[in-house]
């Protein structure tokens, strides 16, 4: 195994546990690692640390162990044995839900991967090239974790790995075969689409966040801005709502939420959706909403784009603060990893001072427990939410 040797005092980050070495801690190493290829990390004075993947990039070791072990088919079976064991304790699996997320990278030791299961089909993206590249172990070892209770495997992992890797990457099943699309969330179903969908096919982050929406939904005009699969709308329906307009610039995205409306309440005419640009609907829109979701997509991928990120949450939460009714609620979400908490609440105060609406803060929210950051790892944390009561 090669070896990657740090320069003086680099390790302190690593003696806490933090599972990334960036290229300016690398002082040396004993032979030109390939892209992906485990490698073993040693302190400046040749103590072993680490054991990880490498990776060309800012980001050139993602640790798998602290301890010195191999990263074999039985150090996977491990890993997955320990993330499915903690789903089950914490309740996700079974009963009215077949749906979660098995594998979140860092927040499970295993950066780089990420696992969604939905019934019997696991969805597997790798996010770092060393992943990719024992996607096969991985897709062994987790049959041999999950037995009968998986049928299907679907690699997806075309747009979230380094282009200049060049490593002609393809989705695709490594188990099984296209089959049934329909999931089960807190009793509710919905197809995913993993073959073309974005991300595993659907948000399951969000899935606590959507049972809370369905507490606050009787008896109000919702609007689902940025709707995708229409998850927040099929649980303001069960809550009770008088009606639930979905908006998405995707025709897709809005096709897929109609189906999934229809599946859960066929022939029910409180729904409509509407495939137009989030900030244009907001602009001309006259329906009297008391109850809006915002859940856009990341406006910042990284640091460089976060001053922009943060005046387009400004700009968007503005636009709903001021077209809400009084008394309405407002369910308001940043999946930027970029963007803090603070940073966010900021942003959202700043459009709720502008709109010169009175507001309180009802629920501050995040992801869900199948999502864990791990302590040594906060970057693992990216969603934040906040639940706004507007007078």
């Amino acid at each position: 195994m090669k070896s990657i040797f740090l320069k003086r005092g680099k390790e302190e980050s690593l003696r806490r546990f933090h599972p990334w070495i960036f290229s300016g801690a690398i002082l040396r190493m004993n032979e030109e690692p390939e892209e992906g290829e485990v490698v073993q990390v040693y302190t400046s004075e040749n103590e072993y640390i680490a054991t990880g993947h490498f990776q060309i990039g800012s980001i050139m070791v993602r640790v798998l162990s602290f301890d010195n072990e191999e990263i074999d088919p039985n150090f996977y079976e491990r890993k997955l044995s320990i993330a499915l064991d903690a789903r089950r304790s914490i309740g996700v699996i079974g009963g009215n839900n077949n749906t979660f997320r098995l594998v979140h990278g860092e927040g499970d030791n295993l950066p780089g991967l990420v696992i969604d299961i939905y019934g019997s089909t696991a969805v597997m993206q790798a996010h770092s090239v060393g992943m990719h590249t024992d996607r096969k172990i991985i897709a062994k070892a987790l049959k041999n974790v999950m037995g009968d209770d998986l049928q299907n495997i679907y690699y997806k992992s075309e747009t979230t790995l380094p282009y200049k890797a060049d490593l002609g990457q393809e989705n695709g099943f490594l188990l099984g075969h296209d089959t049934e699309d329909i999931a089960i969330e807190n009793g509710l179903k919905f197809h995913v689409d993993w073959l073309k969908g974005q991300k595993t096919g659907f948000f399951v982050d969000q899935r606590d966040n959507r049972s809370l929406l369905e507490h606050y939904s009787r008896n109000r005009n919702v609007l689902n801005m940025f709707c995708y699969t229409g998850g927040f709308s099929f649980y303001a329906m069960r809550g009770g709502a008088n009606l639930v307009h979905s908006v998405d610039s995707s025709q897709k995205a809005i096709d897929l939420t109609k189906a999934n409306v229809e599946l859960n309440f066929p022939n029910d005419n409180r729904h409509e959706a509407f495939a137009e640009d989030a900030f244009k609907f907001l602009d001309k829109m006259k329906s009297p909403y008391d109850l809006i979701i915002l859940d856009p997509p990341a406006f910042a991928k990284h640091k460089d784009a976060l001053r922009n990120a943060l005046k387009g949450y400004t700009r968007l939460n503005k636009k709903a603060f001021e077209k809400i009714l009084p008394g309405g609620i407002l369910f308001t979400f940043s999946c930027s990893q970029a963007v803090n908490k603070e940073q966010f609440r900021t942003a959202v105060f700043t459009a709720a001072a502008s709109a010169g609406r009175k507001v309180r803060i009802l629920h501050q929210l995040h992801q869900p427990a199948d999502h864990p950051i791990n302590i040594y790892h906060p970057e693992g944390e990216y969603l934040k939410g906040l639940v706004l009561y507007v007078e």
